[in-house]
């Protein structure tokens, strides 16, 4: 029976060196897509791969994790199904009314007008 402890520092051995692998990978790609797409759209300068490193890292601080969800985690999803069973609850005078509290928060945006 193997050790436990051998299995877990083997793990780590490996686990390290594949996490600096993708991390360069991912970090060589937003680097291309950038050199190659934004200077000759927005005139941005271009990014050598420790700041496209960095923004990938600040991408993930600012966005959120580069997983779909991890293991029930999609916070997105979960709210827009409590939003959906909620709405399903309502009765037709309480979507009205809803609807025009939605629309005097968001100064009409996205209404449409009955002419």
């Amino acid at each position: 029976m193997m050790n436990r402890k051998f299995s877990k520092g083997k793990k780590f051995i490996f686990f390290l060196p594949v996490v600096a692998l993708i991390a360069t990978a991912l970090g060589f790609i937003v680097m291309y897509l950038w050199n190659w797409i934004l200077p000759d759209i927005t005139h941005a300068g271009t990014l050598n791969f420790w700041q496209a490193l960095g923004l990938l890292v600040l991408c993930r601080l600012l966005f959120g994790n580069f997983n779909k969800g991890g293991g029930g985690k999609n916070r997105f999803r979960e709210r827009a199904m409590e939003m959906r069973t909620k709405w399903q609850s309502m009765n037709e005078e309480e979507r009205v009314k809803f609807k025009e509290e939605f629309r005097n928060r968001c100064g009409g945006w996205g209404h449409r007008s009955k002419e």
